[in-house]
């Protein structure tokens, strides 16, 4: 893999990929960055890299819907190896626009196996990282292991699921190289703050509203970021071509437990006039919202010996630090100033 492809590359998990890659000693190829810097991709979240490996890091604006254009990056870099994690990912803008997952996550997968299948001589791996809402809901017991059925709830979930079939097909019909892998929900640093956790801490930081759907008793597995990318370079570098590997945080929270969390961390770190759990409060439940969520990542362990590091406590505490001592990246997500930067220079 001397040419690695990373599509969403400056999102949430893509960025803390390649942050983590050019950690590894075993890895000394080149990562092509290809990421179409929508609302969640932030340049900014790589700052440093190109500077510091100006010949091993390329980054491409680019949209994985575009068929053209991807003929012409994979053709121009040499891709030997893909690891795909562009896609629309947030459950309540599915709901509301639900046609930009089917594009995204449905065709732009597609072209991006279609560019792969179509220089089989040279690709040596394509990596698919997908979730574990694809399995649909849990009661109170029982996990979700490989052999589980799917049955996504909402517009985001199905159309992964269709992205991991598709993916499944290529390497049974035309044998590409591939691995996928479904995750529990990721939280760390560089997440974009509509989601739950970054959300949480940013609000009760400021002394604002803690808006948790239904009673909070949703449950869902947590996982940190940089073991997340941990495990998806054990599978890309010794799993079995053609697997499914699930990756699991081994912490099954509520979400009001987690909210409760963050608020009691933050009370210490940062101690307020009144404790941050007054300020929580609950929602009318959204539409389809999965009641439980749990991984068994007992194959991963078994066959790459690959446990998290993090627990809940230790990862949530690094990331509320990280949030609270990156205020101006903060602060230019949330106003869009970013964006503002992106079109001056990518136009």
């Amino acid at each position: 893999m001397q040419n690695l492809l990373v599509t969403g590359g400056c999102g949430f998990i893509g960025s803390n990929f390649i942050h983590y890659l050019f950690r590894q000693s075993d890895f000394t190829g080149r990562i092509i960055n290809l990421d179409a810097l929508t609302y969640a991709g932030n340049p900014e979240n790589l700052t440093g890299i190109a500077e510091a490996y100006p010949e091993r890091y390329v980054f491409v604006k680019a949209d994985i819907c575009d068929a053209e254009a991807l003929a012409e990056i994979f053709d121009r870099y040499q891709v030997d190896a893909v690891c795909h994690f562009a896609a629309e990912s947030h459950v309540d803008r599915s709901i509301v626009s639900p046609d930009a997952f089917v594009q995204t996550n449905v065709v732009g997968t597609f072209n991006l196996l279609q560019a792969a299948r179509e220089r089989l001589d040279r690709i040596r791996l394509f990596h698919h990282v997908s979730t574990d809402e694809v399995f649909g809901s849990l009661g109170k017991e029982g996990l979700f292991t490989e052999e589980t059925c799917y049955q996504p709830n909402s517009p985001y979930s199905a159309s992964k699921a269709a992205s991991d079939h598709l993916v499944r097909a290529y390497h049974h019909t035309y044998g590409l190289p591939v691995t996928i892998s479904n995750c529990s929900n990721n939280y760390g640093p560089y997440q974009f703050p509509e989601k739950l956790i970054p959300l949480m801490i940013l609000n009760a930081s400021e002394g604002k509203p803690l808006p948790v759907y239904g009673d909070g008793s949703n449950v869902r597995d947590w996982l940190y970021v940089e073991d997340h990318c941990q495990a998806i370079w054990q599978i890309m570098t010794r799993g079995r071509r053609g697997e499914t590997y699930n990756v699991g945080g081994d912490t099954e929270l509520p979400n009001l437990t987690v909210v409760e969390t963050i608020c009691d961390k933050l009370d210490e770190l940062t101690p307020g006039a009144a404790p941050r759990r007054e300020l929580i409060t609950f929602v009318k439940d959204r539409p389809g919202h999965d009641w439980r969520y749990a991984i068994d990542f007992s194959k991963l362990r078994r066959e790459l010996g690959w446990t998290p590091s993090e627990s809940f406590q230790s990862g949530i505490e690094k990331t509320i630090r990280w949030y609270l001592e990156h205020r101006e990246w903060v602060e230019r997500v949330r106003s869009g100033e970013y964006q503002k930067w992106i079109r001056e220079h990518y136009g």
